[in-house]
């Protein structure tokens, strides 16, 4: 099912077709950049087990860190809002920014400036070469939806957003939506 051409700022639903990609399985992605020379996105919904503070001592707040995907996993990555506060920012869509000046997103953490409603971390990220991402869209592996919560996104952090999805496309899909991540286990 292609619902839309992926394009910066649409999300990536992974089919349920995808079952043992330990990356993709159940992922949805926020796709930061489509262009002739390829795809780049961060996973939303796969929280890892520890915070920013244990990566960047100086920051004592606990933001959540997530795993953007499996491209570079020893990097950190941001996605924003509030490229006011964050210079060199590029913008997905939406009111919805990439990087910047680190220094200034770790400043107006620690000043109180920049709050977890406006900045999202990353390890690594997902990535596709030219035509590798139409490839997987065209064998069923994707399905590509607007980003109906524009800057919003980054406060969306619930392991269930695949599942929510799911349920929204209705169909065969809700029944996707309960089943167990690894149906040989059941």
């Amino acid at each position: 099912m292609i619902a839309l051409k992926p394009n910066k700022g649409h999300l990536l639903i992974a089919e349920p077709s995808i079952i043992g990609d330990v990356s993709f399985n159940r992922s949805v992605v926020l796709l930061a950049n489509h262009d002739e020379n390829g795809s780049v996105g961060f996973i939303l919904n796969k929280p890892l087990e520890f915070k920013l503070n244990e990566l960047i001592p100086e920051i004592t707040q606990e933001f959540m860190v997530f795993n953007g995907g499996p491209v570079e996993q020893d990097n950190l990555y941001f996605i924003h809002r509030v490229p006011d506060k964050i210079e060199n920012s590029i913008e997905i869509s939406n009111g919805i920014f990439w990087g910047g000046d680190f220094d200034s997103a770790v400043l107006g953490i620690q000043n109180g400036s920049i709050d977890a409603a406006d900045i999202r971390f990353f390890l690594g990220y997902s990535g596709w070469d030219t035509d590798q991402l139409e490839s997987e869209l065209h064998s069923n592996s994707w399905v590509v939806i607007e980003n109906e919560y524009k800057s919003e996104i980054i406060e969306k952090c619930c392991e269930d957003f695949w599942k929510e999805k799911m349920l929204e496309f209705g169909g065969d899909y809700q029944i996707w939506s309960n089943a167990p991540e690894n149906p040989s286990y059941n």
